[in-house]
């Protein structure tokens, strides 16, 4: 609920409620906001699980789209790609269900005195 809260606003929030309600009534208005906010969470949960009791194994086929969502809202593209660059394994067949060819073979470092390979073809 308060994740982009940072400590800075909250700083804020309390020296203005510090001015604007003065010493004797702040802690007697964080106490009033807390239980409020923990009432307010306690019929959300009450309320979640008396759905849940209600439609039985629905609810779980309901959720399932909502959390699809909270994926896509968290989606970042740059997290995404560099996932799918470089620990995305190599897969074993191919989508259409042929194997995948099998890497080129790493090449030997040459010996001292050797030659190194040479291809007219290529010049």
């Amino acid at each position: 609920m308060f994740d982009s809260i940072g400590w800075v606003e909250i700083l804020i929030i309390v020296v203005a409620g510090l001015f604007i309600l003065g010493p004797e009534r702040l802690p007697e208005a964080a106490g009033w906001v807390g239980r409020t906010i923990r009432q307010v969470r306690d019929y959300a949960t009450g309320a979640r699980e008396q759905l849940k009791q209600e439609m039985g194994p629905e609810f779980e086929q309901l959720r399932k789209p909502l959390e699809d969502l909270r994926e896509l809202r968290n989606f970042d593209p740059k997290k995404a790609v560099t996932k799918h660059l470089f620990d995305d394994p190599e897969p074993a067949e191919k989508p259409n269900g042929y194997p995948v060819a099998s890497p080129t073979p790493v090449e030997r470092p040459l010996n001292p005195g050797e030659r190194a390979p040479y291809d007219p073809d290529a010049t």
